[in-house]
């Protein structure tokens, strides 16, 4: 199958790629965006396209009724031409009777009939009581029935009743005699008989029913379930032949019923003449309304509605139509008495008039009389509508025939004005006709989809006129065509006629204008019918009006008509403008005469004309107006008529053009083009091929619940064939829209206006190409997939697939993405069928690529081939073998990534990971993901941070959708190692190998948001140690990687820890204690700042030069350890106030969250909360110097300590107590331990309470806080010495001897601390000269009563002078 046509340079350079190269595992593995097999916007516009033709085409022709009600009460306008080509109708053939009949005409006094039954394609005669049936198809084929005695006068045909006959016997044929009735069953079967023709085979049954009449009937008609009537040729009345399958009680299996009698129940009074004196000649039968029709000899027309069994309803009767036709069309010499006899009733279909004419009646001078619903209007009347309550019928129109027909002689000496170039020729118009035939004895006539032919005798013996009509499109139709007065050669009877042709631009609807001819046949008319056609399949596309052949001949066989004389039958085919451009291309052949193609075109509009052009030249399976039993075989014209026909194409297609719309009041312009004709040509012809299917399901349900092809196999073969010439002529054809180098408009305009112009009508022919190669493959996949058992496929395919598939029309497959989803799953189930009947998938995969290509793409062909070498490896016993397969299903898999569905992924890495495949497992997902996201958005969006409500994401949660099949895979090879792990022995395809191998490949990859994911899934398990310790690629990266987490910190510290690097451990650790978005206690915060100090501690002094940064940074940390220190004594000191309700509470309870400076924890916690202690801490930490405030603290200790009404000895007890610990904490801190004030609020309790404490108390709670014996001589000394500036209570002199006794309690102590051998320190710290000075003072100033003091005195100086 050739592909098809590229589009054209200046489409495809309008699209750019962006393209993003990333490595994956190799560089011979780079997964590259391709382009777009199916461009789904190209065809969507190509198919919005076709829309507006298929709408257009079903309102260019207005229906029947709007016709004539535009025409107003009567019209009679018509184109009547002398040439030939322009005749509406052809006589096609002539089939003589055949020779074996005329030897049962063995004497002269035979009687004889015939008719015509087109439903069976046979010609009855009867000879006397002989019956024969003339298969016309075949041509000489007869076939007989002699079985009753009687003279046979008239044949008919019906459908048999529901349950009565076998289910073999489709018709039923009525016989009628002058005295008899008789039923006959029929079947018919379509058989391909000789030159590959179809014909009907019939077989006869007899059926046993007859019944006896005194009455000869005629003009039988059956009903669509079943039921006959007729009318009696003596009585005229109207009878109805009842048949049931047996006798019962209530009836006899055949009845004869006489309605016009007593069988009928009458809704309305009726009115006319009584039935003797008006007989019924002709009874027809409404199948769409289901209603009967009744035209009595004195033209009155009734109506009958069906009821039930034997019930038929009197409607109305319509009398005196001669006076209402008259009111009609005042004075029209073609309404006289004499000649106003309705010769016949024809039905209109519902579909051939929205505006309800149902009725047509035709007199013997061929007027014609139209008969619409009472309430005649624009409401549109269904068919089902009318069956349940029929409205009474009006004569609405009076159609009057043409009064100056050619006569059939003056139509062989057709009238040509000549011409020699593409250019009209402004001749004198034909002449009117020299013998004027004048229409005055119908006999018969026939009617369908706006076509009537009436029969009447010709002038000469032997010979009868038909008057052929039919509508005239080129002047009711919106063709944009050209008016060409001088070209059209009418001659009009009353009222005048329409001159202008209907235009879509105006509001008026046009009149009705037909062709009207009169055509020759040999012999007299016996009957005459419509060739049957087989009834289009109904389409849910704009429908056409019925009388639009345009937008149907090339997908319909043209209208036959087939006329009985006593010669034979003649076929009698409707010319289509089709037909008549054949004519016209064939003439500029033969003639080189240019001037009727010129008319042509004038008539049917540029568009119109180059849609008919393009089919004449590409061919058509419609193109021969001949015989019916061939459709479906192309007919390709002579090469000459199709470059006649090509070269007409492109001439008459003209140029695209640009317009221009300025916006007012602004510099900007935008424009847009107006197609050539040779576009919408195109695009007219090719929306024509495909309406019958375009807008119609695929399937519909089926038999055993399963679904079927909607469309019949033949409809679509025939379709195809189509396409694919018209496809086939287009790709030999390319210059057929460009424009030639010559050309003069080339010079009009601005380039850059044409150049547009040209280059959108290029562009737009590109999707036009596109689609139409596309819609061919269509056809054949659907074909195809109907030879697969199209039931059982879709039957196959999981529920949501179903769903699409039965609501999915033509248009839906080939131009959505859900149709290219659709198509994509039943192909996978067409390969999975395949393969599971062990049948090669390159066999299948070649099929589809050959009749489909865009339906099973190479992509596809490739996965499909990937499958079956994973099968190979399930079923492979060979180790290398099954590698070899499975590398090769890898390779092909991943070159087709980008088409893979995920479940499609999934269930391939579940085959991967049963056959313990660790390579394909691991990479064939990480392919995958990168073909999800060709360019990196889902990367980018999330190295972004994943923000939210970002249209990014969904290529983010693909390429996580690909991660997570990676991890599952991991978690299988763990799981399969872990239970095979009591087993010793390793081999190369042990589960612990497959495992290790599997985390190596993931490890290996270069997809950093991969592995990110791969380190989150290895945490959560635990894996943690072992992570640290392989310490990959991208570790660092994605632990530093917002959002951060509490785990990712301890990881990170750990990390540079065991990376060497314990500055940026301290750093992580520092941040970590700092943070306040992790809800961590204190404690573990003074962790991390004890191990943030440690690692800061270890930094070596040479490491990256960062030496004075590393000390700055270890000193801050330690300042912050000392406060989170302090911080933490506060939380302690304040534990039991945690659950305090209110403002306090939650303080306390966030001193424990977060790390606080010292200014925070003095003002917001030590200070309102009242913590001494806590603020000598803080001071001392801080190393605040406030002597003021400092003091102010002790000042408060001491008051705390004291209580009131307590001894002195207790009281000292508590001082003891509170002042000792804080002495051994603080000192020699100035900024927490102010001694000399300490040391006076002690000296200040002692001699308050003088004689009741022991001596030497002051000193020695002093030296139990930690301060040296040197600092408390040298303070108690400064207060010995104070009396002397008079500082109370020390000016006094008692006390200034009991400061001399603690002083001698003091130096003792020393010097007795300072002999005892493990204190050698003391002893060489002892100011042996000082002490000894000191004591001499002490004497010498000592009161005479202080007789214990002296004794310490001199024992001291004894001592010192012992030992020192």
């Amino acid at each position: 199958m050739p592909l098809a046509l590229p589009p054209t340079a200046s489409v495809s350079a309008n699209h750019s790629t962006k393209t993003k190269h990333v490595t994956v595992f190799s560089s011979e593995q780079v997964v590259s965006k391709p382009s777009p097999v199916v461009d789904l916007s190209s065809l969507q516009d190509a198919s919005r396209i076709l829309h507006e033709q298929l709408v257009k085409d079903s309102q260019i022709i207005p229906d029947l009724g709007e016709l004539l009600l535009a025409g107003g009460a009567s019209s009679a306008s018509y184109s009547v031409f002398p040439d030939d080509y322009r005749v509406p109708f052809q006589k096609r053939r002539l089939i003589g009777i055949p020779e074996a009949l005329f030897q049962y005409y063995n004497t002269t006094n035979v009687t004889s009939h015939m008719g015509l039954l087109p439903e069976i394609e046979r010609v009855w005669i009867s000879i006397d009581h002989k019956l024969f049936l003339w298969d016309y198809v075949e041509g000489q084929d007869i076939s007989s029935f002699v079985d009753q005695p009687d003279v046979i006068t008239s044949v008919a045909v019906v459908k048999p009743k529901p349950g009565v006959f076998i289910d073999e016997i489709t018709s039923v044929m009525v016989i009628c005699t002058p005295v008899s009735i008789l039923l006959v069953g029929l079947s018919a079967a379509s058989v391909v008989g000789p030159n590959n023709r179809r014909r009907k085979e019939i077989k006869m049954y007899a059926t046993d029913m007859s019944i006896s009449t005194d009455v000869e009937m005629s003009s039988v008609a059956g009903s669509h379930d079943g039921r006959i009537f007729m009318c009696g040729s003596q009585d005229g009345c109207l009878y109805e032949l009842h048949y049931q399958q047996s006798e019962s009680w209530f009836g006899k299996r055949v009845q004869l019923i006489n309605h016009s009698v007593g069988g009928m129940q009458s809704l309305f009074p009726r009115f006319g003449s009584s039935k003797h004196e008006d007989r019924i000649l002709s009874v027809v039968f409404d199948v769409n309304r289901k209603c009967l029709y009744t035209l009595t000899a004195k033209n009155a027309i009734s109506v009958y509605q069906l009821g039930g069994e034997k019930i038929l309803h009197h409607i109305q009767t319509m009398s005196n139509l001669y006076k209402a036709a008259q009111d009609k069309a005042p004075s029209s010499p073609a309404l006289a008495p004499s000649h106003f006899q309705v010769v016949s009733l024809h039905v209109v279909s519902p579909g051939e008039s929205r505006t309800g004419v149902q009725l047509i009646g035709v007199t013997m001078n061929g007027v014609r009389l139209y008969f619409s619903a009472a309430t005649y209007g624009f409401s549109h009347v269904s068919g089902a509508n009318l069956g349940e309550s029929l409205r009474p019928l009006q004569l609405i129109h009076v159609r009057l025939p043409p009064s100056n027909l050619y006569h059939p002689d003056e139509l062989s000496h057709p009238y040509r004005p000549a011409a020699s170039s593409y250019t009209p020729a402004r001749g004198v118009p034909a002449p009117p006709p020299s013998r004027p035939f004048v229409v005055s004895g119908i006999e018969n006539s026939s009617y369908v989809d706006g076509l009537t032919i009436s029969a009447q005798p010709g002038d000469a013996e032997g010979t009868d006129f038909l008057l052929c009509i039919a509508p005239d499109l080129t002047r009711i139709g919106a063709l944009g065509q050209v008016q060409t007065a001088q070209h059209q050669y009418p001659v009009a009877s009353q009222p005048p006629i329409y001159g202008a042709p209907y235009s879509s631009s105006g509001t008026q609807r046009p009149p009705l204008v037909e062709y009207a001819t009169l055509l020759a046949i040999p012999g007299r008319t016996w009957a005459m019918a419509s060739v049957p056609r087989s009834p289009p399949a109904p389409s849910a596309s704009p429908s056409p009006s019925t009388i639009n052949e345009l937008a149907t001949q090339f997908s319909e066989p043209p209208r036959q008509f087939m006329i009985l004389t006593n010669v034979g039958l003649t076929f009698l085919v409707k010319r289509r403008a089709l037909d008549y451009l054949r004519a016209v291309v064939e003439e500029v052949l033969s003639e080189g005469a240019v001037q009727p193609i010129i008319e042509f075109r004038d008539s049917f509009g540029r568009d119109q004309t180059c849609a008919m052009l393009l089919g004449l030249a590409c061919g058509n399976t419609f193109l021969d107006a001949g015989d019916q039993t061939t459709v479906g075989t192309l007919y390709a014209p002579s090469p000459d008529v199709a470059n006649v026909a090509k070269q007409a194409f492109y001439d008459f297609g003209e140029r695209p053009i640009w317009t221009e719309r300025v916006t007012y009041g602004t510099s900007e312009a935008s424009g847009s083009a107006i197609f050539s004709g040779r576009r919408e040509g195109f695009a007219i012809y090719f929306a024509r091929l495909v309406r019958p299917i375009w807008k119609d399901k695929i399937t519909k349900p089926g038999s055993l619940g399963l679904y079927e092809l909607n469309i019949q196999e033949t409809l679509l073969a025939t379709i195809q064939k189509n396409l694919y010439a018209l496809r086939e002529f287009l790709e030999k054809n390319p210059h057929l829209f460009h424009s030639t180098p010559g050309d003069p408009a080339a010079s009009r305009g601005p380039a850059g206006h044409e150049q547009e112009a040209w280059k959108a009508e290029q562009n737009s022919v590109a999707q036009l190409l596109s689609l139409l190669t596309r819609t061919i493959e269509a056809i054949s996949f659907v074909l195809l997939l109907n030879d697969y058992r199209l039931g059982e496929l879709i039957a196959r395919c999981d529920p949501d697939t179903q769903k699409l598939i039965t609501s999915m029309t033509y248009e839906d497959l080939i131009t959505t993405q859900n149709g290219l989803n659709v198509s994509r799953a039943l192909v996978n189930v067409v390969i999975d069928q395949q393969i599971g009947q062990q049948i090669s998938v390159d066999t299948i995969s070649e099929v589809l690529q050959q009749r489909c290509g865009s339906f099973c793409s190479a992509d596809d062909v490739m996965l499909y081939k990937a499958r079956e070498n994973v099968r190979k490896a399930v079923e492979s016993r060979n180790p290398a073998e099954r590698q070899n397969w499975l590398g090769e299903s890898l390779r092909l898999f991943a070159k087709g990534a980008r088409v893979l569905e995920f479940d499609k992924i999934r269930e391939v890495c579940t085959e991967y990971r049963q056959l313990g495949y660790a390579k394909g497992a691991v990479e064939l997902p990480l392919y995958c993901a990168l073909a999800l996201d060709p360019d990196g958005i889902g990367l980018e969006y999330w190295l972004a941070g994943c923000p939210p409500n970002d249209d990014r994401s969904e290529f983010a949660q693909k390429r996580n959708n690909c991660y997570q099949l990676v991890l599952e895979s991991l978690n299988s090879f763990e799981e399969k190692a872990l239970q095979s792990s009591s087993q010793n022995a390793v081999s190369a395809e042990s589960p612990e190998t497959v495992r290790d191998h599997a985390f190596e490949l993931a490890f290996t990859s270069e997809d950093e948001m991969f592995h990110s994911t791969l380190y989150d899934w290895l945490i959560e398990k635990g894996h943690t140690d072992d992570l640290l310790a392989m310490r990959p690629m991208f570790l660092e990266a994605h632990l530093r990687r917002e959002p951060a987490t509490v785990s990712k910190y301890q990881l990170l510290w750990q990390f540079y820890v065991k990376d060497g690097q314990p500055l940026r451990a301290a750093e992580v650790l520092a941040a970590l204690a700092e943070s306040r978005n992790f809800d961590l206690s204190l404690e573990t915060r003074l962790e991390c700042l004890i191990l943030a100090v440690g690692n800061a501690k270890s930094h070596p002094v040479t490491a990256n030069g960062r030496h004075e940064t590393a000390i700055a940074f270890l000193t801050d940390l330690e300042e912050k350890l000392d406060v989170a220190q302090v911080q933490l004594e506060i939380c302690n000191s304040l534990l039991s106030h945690t659950n305090d309700p209110g403002e306090d509470g939650e303080k306390i309870r966030r001193l424990g969250k977060y790390l606080m400076t010292m200014s925070e924890l003095y003002q917001s916690y030590a200070e309102p909360f009242d913590l001494p202690v806590m603020k000598l801490l803080i001071l001392h930490v801080s190393e605040h110097r406030d002597d003021h405030l400092v003091r102010s603290i002790w000042d408060r200790i001491f008051e705390d300590a004291l209580e009131k009404d307590t001894d002195p000895e207790t009281n000292a007890d508590h001082l003891v107590a509170n002042v000792v610990p804080l002495g051994k904490r603080f000192y020699p801190s100035e900024y927490a331990f102010p001694l000399r004030h300490i040391a006076s609020s002690l000296m200040r309790f002692s001699l308050k309470y003088l004689g009741q404490l022991p001596k030497g108390w002051t000193p020695r709670v002093l030296v139990q806080c930690g301060v040296p014996y040197s600092e408390v001589w040298e303070v108690l000394h400064e207060m010995y010495e104070s009396h002397w500036d008079k500082i109370p209570p020390f000016n006094q002199q008692r006390s200034v001897q009991a400061i001399s006794c603690d002083i001698a309690v003091l130096l003792r102590d020393w010097v007795e601390e300072a002999k005892r051998p493990q204190s050698s320190a003391v002893r060489r710290e002892l100011p042996v000269g000082r002490v000894d000075a000191g004591v001499g003072q002490y004497l010498s100033e000592l009161d005479s009563s202080s007789t214990d003091t002296k004794v310490i005195y001199e024992g001291i100086k004894r001592e010192l002078r012992r030992n020192w």
